[in-house]
């Protein structure tokens, strides 16, 4: 998807006519000297973070058997796909956005926008995934619990999810010159065949774009909402709850009003733990109100801050290349400059790069399984006269 553009000049007024004799003006490399070499180094650079980052979620659900969850799935696919985009996508067009020609192949072009755009839809619908489970970890949290071991849903929903990427332009990548009769790639240069087919890349785009966006907008907005309605909701039952026990407030010295201060600061925990561990009881556990827990409230701050950036990366990294790439062909390239088509999809590459940091390092079981491979000695405890035992037990395991 990312190599959605020609590296020649725009097509000739022949070529909108019909005539794909002179489908473009070759160019020469427009990089030399200093611009070449930066270039080179940040596009390397973009793909040592991609690979680096999204090996290392591999590889932590590989040796840590307690990220086996299904919710653990989705990431774990999020990073295979866009570990290819670095370690296949990338590499290969490096070549061709340097030199400005293809000089690959016909077989390994068409090889290369399969990949590129399947990896690309699958990293997609892989974050709308994400979403949706954590959707159902907050609307569900009884149920989602108790389904956590049973992966083999999480893998159909992972086959699904590149099955459906492979749908959504797979076969016109193939199959559209043969329908069509002719090719519209000119010779030196790899693009799909449906680059200037407007009403084709809308009505992808819907698919592959817009309702993930609503999606996942959707998805995170309603955790927010359900955070904001479990504070609420506590809030008013310590409410009663104080209400209801002026003589023992008052009876241990404790004014009243101090009391209420401190059931506000500890009551999300307590409306939660009656919500998950006792569903048919509508009364809160006063001992378990009372549990202190004064970081409750600003966990739930980083939650909502966290999800608004989630929605707010996925529409920076490919709003714009969505929307002018269905400009871009509805004016058949005569509208938008080549540099701004550059940037737009350059974007998505980053997106990729962003993706393993923006979605496992927010989970504390990813960032232990992440020291433990890249620190090891940390989480070895080091031998002492007064911890023994402790030591031993270390050292067997």
């Amino acid at each position: 998807m990312y190599s959605r553009m020609t590296m020649s000049e725009e097509r000739t007024e022949s070529n909108s006519s019909g005539d794909c004799s002179d489908a473009s003006v070759q160019r020469s490399p427009v990089f030399s000297g200093l611009a070449f070499v930066m270039l080179m180094l940040m596009m390397v650079s973009l793909v040592v973070v991609i690979v680096f980052g999204n090996a290392l979620v591999i590889v932590a659900f590989k040796v840590d058997k307690s990220l086996r969850r299904q919710c653990n799935y989705y990431f774990l696919n999020l990073a295979v796909s866009d570990f290819l985009v670095g370690a296949f996508c990338i590499p290969v067009y490096i070549p061709y956005v340097l030199t400005g020609r293809w000089t690959l192949g016909r077989g390994l072009c068409k090889l290369w926008l399969v990949m590129d755009y399947l990896l690309c839809s699958a990293s997609v619908f892989s974050i709308v995934l994400i979403s949706y489970d954590r959707f159902l970890s907050v609307t569900r949290a009884v149920s989602y619990h108790a389904r956590q071991r049973m992966t083999h849903q999480a893998i159909i929903k992972m086959i699904a999810v590149w099955v459906l990427a492979f749908v959504l332009y797979g076969p016109a990548i193939l199959f559209w010159e043969l329908v069509v009769g002719r090719s519209r790639v000119p010779k030196g240069e790899c693009f799909a065949e449906f680059y200037y087919s407007w009403y084709f890349l809308l009505s992808a785009s819907v698919l592959e774009f817009f309702s993930p966006f609503i999606s996942v907008a959707f998805f995170n907005l309603s955790i927010c909402l359900s955070i904001r309605k479990r504070r609420f909701h506590s809030r008013d039952v310590h409410i009663h709850l104080q209400m209801s026990e002026p003589t023992s407030a008052q009876g241990d010295g404790i004014p009243l009003s101090h009391n209420w201060g401190f059931g506000m600061k500890h009551a999300i925990k307590g409306s939660i733990h009656s919500q998950t561990s006792s569903p048919t009881s509508g009364k809160l556990d006063p001992s378990t109100s009372r549990a202190p827990n004064p970081s409750r409230l600003s966990r739930d701050k980083k939650i909502a801050k966290s999800l608004a950036i989630i929605v707010c990366v996925f529409a920076i990294c490919w709003a714009p290349y969505t929307l002018l790439m269905i400009i871009r062909a509805a004016c058949r390239g005569r509208c938008i400059e080549h540099h701004w088509y550059e940037v737009t999809f350059w974007l998505l590459w980053l997106n990729s790069a962003v993706n393993p940091f923006l979605y496992p390092l927010c989970h504390s079981s990813f960032r232990r399984a992440f020291s433990k491979i890249l620190c090891p000695n940390w989480h070895t405890a080091p031998p002492s006269s007064e911890n023994t035992h402790n030591h031993q037990r270390v050292n067997s395991m």
